[in-house]
């Protein structure tokens, strides 16, 4: 079975090929994941209750900082950890198969945006890089390693060598990607009026949240202030976990879109086993079948909406949630 679900997640193309695959990925996970099993009996529910997704139980993601949420006996290949706040608990995932990573970084991101060698990545992410075990500085590393341009690179503190790197390649007409965290970024802009930048190659990417360096702020207004000094269109935003495998892009205006592999459910606050309709508010369910050495299934603690075409935002957080991540920008419900 193992062999046929790993063979099989990036050639999904439908929703049925969604749903047959996740059947089968639940019912390994029950069978392998000794924790997943445990929630799902302690939830009364059998195999033989769960004949659609929306059968399927999603664990809590708070579960990852105190258990091992691993499907297989293997030894992980890398360890990701959340970057957290100062004296809170850290999520860790055990990542058994790092080419799976891989695989669906690079294909997700080519989704959506189109083949990495158009680009050179420049990564404007201090407070990530000071985390060793950060699944986004995994993801971007990849990145710039394996196709993207090879003036791509980090910046830790350094914004005014960004900026003339900046400077130089858009002159040239290179694509570029600028992957930021957001008080980076607006450290940045407070420097960016002095130099004349062509921006109209220059994808920016938040992602992200303030890390105790600034005072938080809603992510739309992050973005005007972005908007009123960088001559782009859309501030783009990616969202990722540091518990899955596979991320979302925003391409502008927070609405965010996932890869066929990956599915949001919106589930109602007061029953966290039912789901509300489109457009209504409730927490964010993830299903990311990239995890199949973990759990694919993840009730994150952040709220959401939506939509009839796949799309979704991210409103916030519930209450007495831990602030971490890119979760840091986002606004109180």
């Amino acid at each position: 079975m193992m062999k046929h679900l790993t063979e099989n997640i990036f050639s999904i193309n439908s929703q049925e090929q969604l749903e047959a695959l996740s059947l089968e990925t639940f019912k390994f996970q029950y069978e392998n994941n000794q924790v997943y099993q445990d929630f799902v009996d302690n939830l009364g529910i059998g195999i033989q209750d769960v004949s659609s997704i929306l059968d399927i139980p999603f664990l809590p993601v708070e579960v990852f900082k105190t258990q091992r949420v691993v499907a297989s006996a293997r030894k992980p290949e890398a360890i990701f950890t959340s970057s957290g706040t100062s004296g809170g608990t850290n999520s860790r995932h055990e990542i058994i198969d790092l080419s799976i990573y891989e695989n669906s970084c690079t294909a997700c991101f080519e989704h959506f945006y189109g083949k990495l060698s158009d680009f050179c990545i420049l990564a404007l992410l201090p407070s990530y890089l000071e985390n060793a075990e950060s699944s986004l500085i995994y993801m971007v590393n990849y990145f710039m390693q394996n196709g993207a341009n090879q003036e791509s690179g980090f910046y830790l503190n350094n914004v005014n060598e960004l900026l003339e790197k900046l400077k130089v390649l858009s002159n040239k007409g290179e694509r570029i990607l600028l992957f930021g965290v957001s008080f980076a970024l607006l450290d940045l802009i407070e420097k960016v009026s002095s130099l004349s930048i062509d921006w109209s190659n220059v994808t920016v990417m938040e992602t992200g949240g303030m890390k105790g360096r600034r005072e938080e702020i809603i992510r739309e207004d992050l973005h005007n202030r972005l908007k009123e000094v960088i001559a782009v269109g859309h501030i783009h935003s990616e969202y990722g976990m540091t518990e899955l495998l596979s991320q979302s892009y925003s391409k502008g205006e927070g609405i965010f879109y996932s890869p066929p592999w990956k599915k949001i459910l919106i589930r109602d606050v007061n029953d966290p086993l039912s789901y509300v309709e489109n457009c209504r508010r409730g927490g964010i369910n993830i299903l990311d079948l990239a995890n199949v050495y973990s759990c694919s299934f993840i009730a994150t603690a952040d709220l959401g909406v939506a939509y009839e075409n796949g799309s979704f935002e991210v409103l916030g957080r519930f209450d007495n949630s831990d602030l971490r991540g890119c979760n840091l920008l986002l606004e109180p419900v």
